[in-house]
């Protein structure tokens, strides 16, 4: 009986790995085949810097910074998301398209509330540019309240 049972758990482990397998492939031709725009004609961001140092702060104090990018593409770009490593820096992307050539911002503030020693807050851009996801970063060094 313990057999029997082992080798259907198994069979079973075996059966679930080939169905994620052909899943994700299934998934991945999907996607590239209702691709909305070419890779050619895809938007590009170019941030105009991609680390902005805030220095030295005191425990908290906040920290806001817009990191200005630009879409070097040939198609409007559109920031779905900016998320950020932890809850104390808040991005704010863009509620409009921002066409070939133009210009737009992405505003983050850092609440350093809790916080000691240097800082790297990493904050995740996703978009619809050639390059899905990008990064850019806030970094400084957050001092002891006096």
């Amino acid at each position: 009986m313990k057999k029997i049972f082992i080798l259907a758990l198994t069979v079973c482990s075996f059966a679930a790995c080939r169905n994620a397998n052909t899943s994700s492939a299934s998934t991945t031709n999907d996607t590239s085949k209702n691709a909305a725009v070419p890779a050619a004609d895809a938007p590009v961001i170019v941030f105009e810097r991609d680390i902005f140092d805030f220095g030295k702060i005191v425990q908290g104090e906040s920290v806001q910074h817009e990191f200005k990018l630009k879409n070097t593409g040939r198609s409007p770009l559109i920031i779905s998301n900016a998320t950020a490593t932890c809850g104390c820096t808040v991005p704010q992307v863009p509620g409009e398209p921002i066409l070939p050539g133009k210009e737009g911002v992405i505003k983050v503030i850092f609440n350093s509330e809790g916080k000691m020693g240097m800082q790297d807050k990493v904050i995740t851009v996703t978009s619809n540019a050639s390059e899905k996801v990008t990064t850019v970063h806030l970094v400084g060094e957050v001092l002891e309240k006096k």
